[in-house]
């Protein structure tokens, strides 16, 4: 087969299997490498180490893929649905989270009869399908690809679809044919997603600082949660689509009927819907979290990173009837844990909360928890000299 055969058999499979849309590029460096180098040295990268450590292999895609030379460069939606109305003490789960299966999964299993396939065709060719796992700049190679632009917000937009899809890659060494890069930008004056930002994260347009965007903190960061970004936080307890959900191109998707139905197989987990009761993730133990989330994706949260989570929605919520659960919180082995409750029972100031916190303190003896105790009280008082 000639090149464009190979291209249109690559593709046709892939297609089939359900990855829209697609597009082929070089594997050549990516353009915003020298962007990723000035964002890690700024610090935006939070204590994700892991990209300071391999950022001289995200120049050069044949750190993935030794001779690597195409790269195809694919999508997979997931559903794009309004949120639905919060009832007190739930907290908002990620749209992609919400169908209850790891992506990661989804794709390399759809992806897997494809690779055999073909290294049983080209024997003396390499492939290797990636998901955001590799030191790859996968949205980068979208728009070389043509598949879209890069919006305000960082994702990858296209007009016909928005921008809920997952990317993926599959590297190999045949030279294939390829797709003129994406060299236009449909955003225009909007600034929807940097002005609509909870917690301010998108500093410039194209610009995230991850240590204040809510996904990141709900899902990656594993220490304390800044007392500054709690608030903003609201009822996001996995993930965040706001800088999604205010984007024209993504209401317009769901005009179109943008959406797609998730295939699932017997042992697929049940999907975990767009809302979730948060006091349930701070009174199960980790044998009972192990049980019910270990397929889903607030697996990589973990409890005690959800439970520390389901505190700050809980305490925002301002649900006095939340009280008894944030108290029990209060016995968590993890101190991570504890001092989020013990904000939330300051959120909430009932006459409960305000006892409950004075009798913690005595008993309590992890130096970060005391302090956020003495001054959640301080605060208290000082708020009542006020008054």
């Amino acid at each position: 087969m000639n090149r464009r055969e190979v291209t249109q058999r690559i593709r046709r499979s892939l297609s089939e299997a359900g990855f829209e849309p697609l597009g082929v590029t070089p594997a050549i460096t990516p353009s915003g490498y020298h962007r990723l180098c000035e964002w890690i040295e700024k610090g935006f990268g939070g204590t994700m180490e892991y990209l300071r450590n391999r950022k001289a292999a995200y120049q050069d895609p044949k750190s993935v893929l030794s001779g690597v030379r195409s790269i195809v460069v694919g999508a997979w939606r997931y559903p794009n649905v309004l949120p639905p109305s919060v009832e007190q003490g739930d907290g908002r789960i990620a749209r992609y989270a919400s169908i209850g299966i790891d992506y990661h999964d989804v794709i390399h299993n759809g992806t897997k009869p494809i690779l055999r396939s073909l290294r049983s065709e080209f024997v003396d060719e390499s492939f290797r399908v990636v998901v955001d796992t590799a030191p790859l700049l996968e949205r980068d190679f979208a728009t070389h690809a043509g598949l879209g632009w890069r919006g305000k917000n960082t994702l990858v937009l296209r007009r016909d679809i928005g921008s809920y899809f997952f990317l993926f890659c599959l590297l190999t060494t045949l030279e294939l044919e390829y797709d003129d890069p994406f060299e236009e930008e449909f955003c225009g004056r909007c600034t929807a997603c940097l002005d609509h930002c909870p917690t301010d994260a998108l500093v410039d347009p194209h610009v995230l600082d991850a240590r204040k965007c809510i996904s990141y903190l709900t899902i990656e960061h594993r220490g304390s949660i800044d007392r500054d970004l709690r608030l903003g936080m609201g009822d996001w307890i996995f993930g965040c689509d706001v800088c999604q959900e205010v984007c024209p191109w993504n209401r317009r998707s769901i005009r179109r009927g943008g959406l797609i139905e998730v295939e699932r197989d017997t042992h697929s987990v049940s999907p975990l819907g767009l809302t979730i009761q948060a006091s349930d993730f701070i009174t199960m133990s980790d044998d009972e979290f192990r049980k019910r989330f270990r397929k889903t994706p607030l697996w990589r949260t973990g409890r005690v990173g959800m439970a520390r989570n389901a505190a700050i929605v809980l305490g925002n919520s301002g649900d006095e009837g939340a009280t008894g659960t944030l108290v029990h919180g209060l016995s968590d082995d993890s101190a991570i844990v504890r001092e989020a409750c013990v904000w939330a029972l300051w959120q909430i100031g009932s006459a409960k909360a305000k006892r409950t916190l004075r009798t913690a303190l005595e008993s309590e003896d992890d130096q970060a928890v005391r302090l956020e105790i003495e001054l959640s009280l301080e605060t208290q008082n000082e708020h009542n000299s006020l008054q």
